[in-house]
Order: structure tokens, then C-alpha cells, then sequence
């Protein structure tokens, strides 16, 4: 006999559907742009699409990210491919964390983000460019994006606590890089970030074992020290194996933020009349800082598994059923931003932001949902490296491919950034 619920059920509309069979290959064409296409298309928020033939939900908007991250109607386990997950997060980490679990995991790497800490990582960032500045002069040309990387390399091993000898930090760079480089890909890039990580792991498992057999001695408000003692609910340290993905979790997102860092040094070099602010007003450097983060792309979607089976905008969504959220798309969506199309920091003067507008790597409340607890440092990174790069170095950019491939995962300038006849200031 057939109940009342099967007749609310099966009469309930369905989201648009792509129209291809599956667009893998679609999406691996056109990446960011591939879910701006079809929210334009069929004129929605939410369409269904098929990804390496699994059923997936595509979801834009202030509204979808409310849904994402509010509760905990989704979930971040089987959410991401293997590839991805592997390279990313890894297995144990915060992020495959739910319930009370995550945001007793979550308050660990909150605990590192206080005003003292923000306030060391700014001048050991300021410094590693100093000295970078310095090397750079004796240079012919300089590729950015891979000096970048390890500047913010040597700073975050600093600041987290984690001995780095001089001749391992292009081995550390490349391995951080390497994962970053390839989470977004299958193939060689994917496969090479992959026996980079191997070797990362090896190295992050001898520090958390040498710190907790008191071999090495990190201050006790170091990111290294508070994770190798750290207590999860059961009241034990965390496995050898998970404490050291959560300091990977810290280091490589950090080493990430270069691409924000290269992708603001581009609109320095572009966009000049609006870069003519002064960086030392606190204001106008924050500015930069989101509208960069903002304008540029970064990791595209945020994955998700439904907990529950509930209704949004009058579709209905299965538990299990995957989702993706679109960061991209949401961070350019024209109901949401004013002419997103345009590079333009003080739109911030009159832009209301929050937790579900702007979302470049992710959203929700830092505290409480899976939003990355890092952007507060990805801020003050950025902040200090465009004020030295505007106020402390002098520099060309000569002729070169300043375009930005949106079909590459993750995005970067296609020439890295080359710079000439650097002189520090």
C-alpha cells in the first residue's frame, strides 16, 4: 500500500540535471567556471551533475553555504575524492571530524590563532622577506610563486615550533607545494604530490615522537607542542599517525597561502589605480587582502555528505547524497557582489560580510563548523606581504603569461610570477 509520504515524496520537484551522461570531463575542462555556467543556465542555485558517475548536487549562495555549514547536516567523511582527501586532509584529521568530536578537535587549532601569535607570524613573515629581498639582488630573474612558497615555509616552521635546518627547506618547500600542487589533479601531479606527502609524513611523525619523548623542546604555545599533547574526548593523545596530519594541517595550508600572495602581486602590477592606497593603513590593507581572496580563484567547491534527509528550496535531499558547494561561484555571485567581475578592495567600505558571503576557503562560524580556522593568519600573511612588496623592494615585471588558467586546479599565474632587478628598499 503506497503511504501519504511516498505521494510527498515522489511529487516533489527535482533540481536541474546536466544534460551530459557525466561531466567529469566538463568540469575538468572548465573547473571554476563549471558551476557559474550552469547556475546561469538553468537560472537556480542548485543543479545535479554527475561526477566520475556518482550523483552530485551543485549548490551556490548565501543560502547554500548557510545550509552547509550551520549544524550538521553534512558531513565531511567520503565527501572529497580519495586523491584529493589523501593530499589535503587525510584520514583522523578535524576536518572528518562531526559533533562534538570536531568542535573539541576544532578548538585545538583555534587556540592558535590569538592576537600574540597573529602578531608573531607577521613579523616573522616581514622577515623572511627581508632576507629573501636580500638574496634576490644578486639575481638575474626571480620566479615568485616558488620564493613565496618557501618564505612562508621557513615562517610557519618558526612559528608553529618545528626545527627546519637550512639545508631541508627547498626538500620541505617542494613536498608542501607538491601536495598543494596536486590535490586537485589525477595523473602525475596527483601521483607525485602523493610520494611527496609519504615522505612529509615520515618527517612529522619523528617530531611528534621526539617532542613527546622530550628530545625536541617547543614552546608549550607552539602549534607543535599543543598537538603532540593534545587530549581528544576519550582523554588520550591523539595516535602518533593523526597528531601528525593536524601539524601538516597547519604547515601546508600556510605554505598555500602563496598563491593568494602571487595573485596579489598580479593585481598590484594590473591594477595600479587601485592599489595606490597606503598599506600601512591597517584599513585599506585589509581590504586588499579580501577583495584578492576574494577576486582570485582558490580551491573551487567544498564537499559534503548529507547526515539527514531534508528539504532546501523545495528539493529534497537524501542522506548520503553528495554535495558540492560552490565557493567560486558564491564569492562571484552578482546578487551577492556588486559588479564581481571587478577587482575593487574598497568595495568593503559599504560590503557587509559574513561566514556565508564570503567564502573563499569556506564558511560558517570559525569556532563551531569546518570553516578554515586559518584565515585570520591567511590575512596577516597576506597584509605584510603586500605592504612589502609595494613599500619595501623595488622591482620589474617584464614581459611574460600573466594569464590564469581557470581549468587548472588549483589556479596559478601560468608564468609564476617573474620578477627582475629586485632591490630591497
Amino acid at each position: 500500500m503506497l503511504t501519504e509520504a511516498f505521494f510527498r515524496s515522489s511529487t516533489r520537484p527535482t533540481p536541474p540535471r546536466d544534460a551530459s551522461i557525466d561531466s567529469t570531463l566538463d568540469f575538468l575542462r572548465e573547473t571554476y567556471s563549471f558551476g557559474i555556467n550552469r547556475f546561469e543556465k538553468y537560472g537556480t542555485d542548485i543543479f545535479e551533475a554527475r561526477l566520475m558517475l556518482s550523483k552530485a548536487l551543485f549548490l551556490r549562495g548565501d543560502g547554500a553555504a548557510r545550509l552547509f555549514y550551520e549544524g550538521d547536516r553534512f558531513t565531511r567523511v567520503r565527501a572529497n575524492p580519495q586523491t584529493t582527501l589523501r593530499l589535503l586532509q587525510d584520514k583522523g584529521s578535524v576536518q572528518q571530524q562531526n559533533g562534538s568530536a570536531h568542535r573539541h578537535r576544532k578548538a585545538l587549532f583555534m587556540s592558535l590563532m590569538t592576537p600574540e601569535a597573529l602578531e608573531k607570524m607577521r613579523k616573522l613573515v616581514n622577515e623572511e622577506w627581508r632576507s629573501a629581498a636580500k638574496r634576490w639582488e644578486k639575481r638575474r630573474k626571480v620566479v615568485l610563486f616558488g620564493e613565496v612558497e618557501e618564505i612562508l615555509c621557513r615562517a610557519v616552521c618558526l612559528w608553529a615550533g618545528v626545527p627546519l635546518f637550512e639545508n631541508e627547506v627547498k626538500a620541505r618547500t617542494r613536498e608542501f607545494g607538491g601536495m598543494i600542487d596536486g590535490a586537485g589533479s589525477f595523473g602525475i601531479r596527483n601521483a607525485r604530490g602523493a610520494i611527496l606527502r609519504t615522505r612529509t609524513e615520515r618527517w612529522a611523525r619523528q617530531l611528534i615522537a621526539d617532542i613527546r619523548l622530550n628530545r625536541l623542546s617547543p614552546s608549550r604555545e607552539t602549534a607543535a607542542y599543543k598537538i603532540a599533547f593534545f587530549q581528544d574526548l576519550d582523554g588520550k593523545v591523539l595516535p602518533v599517525e593523526v597528531a601528525a596530519v593536524e601539524l601538516l594541517n597547519i604547515l601546508r595550508p600556510t605554505v598555500a597561502v602563496a598563491r593568494f600572495v602571487v595573485f596579489g602581486a598580479l593585481a598590484l602590477h594590473q591594477y595600479p589605480q587601485v592599489s595606490a592606497g597606503d598599506f600601512a593603513d591597517a584599513g585599506f590593507a585589509q581590504r586588499f587582502a579580501l577583495e584578492v581572496r576574494r577576486y582570485y580563484p582558490f580551491f573551487p567547491m567544498i564537499g559534503g555528505r548529507a547526515t539527514e534527509t531534508f528539504v532546501w528550496r523545495e528539493f529534497e535531499i537524501k542522506k548520503g547524497q553528495w554535495a558540492l558547494l560552490d565557493l567560486y561561484a558564491t564569492n562571484h555571485d552578482p546578487r551577492l557582489w556588486t559588479k564581481p567581475g571587478e577587482f575593487r578592495p574598497d568595495r568593503f567600505l559599504e560590503q557587509e560580510i559574513s561566514g556565508f558571503n564570503f567564502v573563499p576557503q569556506g564558511g560558517g562560524a570559525y569556532a563551531t563548523s569546518h570553516r578554515c580556522p586559518g584565515e585570520s593568519l591567511t590575512d596577516e600573511i597576506m597584509k605584510v606581504s603586500m605592504r612589502f612588496l609595494r613599500e619595501e623592494m623595488s622591482y620589474e615585471v617584464p614581459k611574460q603569461d600573466l594569464s590564469i588558467d581557470i581549468s587548472r586546479l588549483p589556479a596559478v599565474v601560468k608564468s609564476r610570477f617573474v620578477i627582475k632587478r629586485v632591490r630591497a628598499l
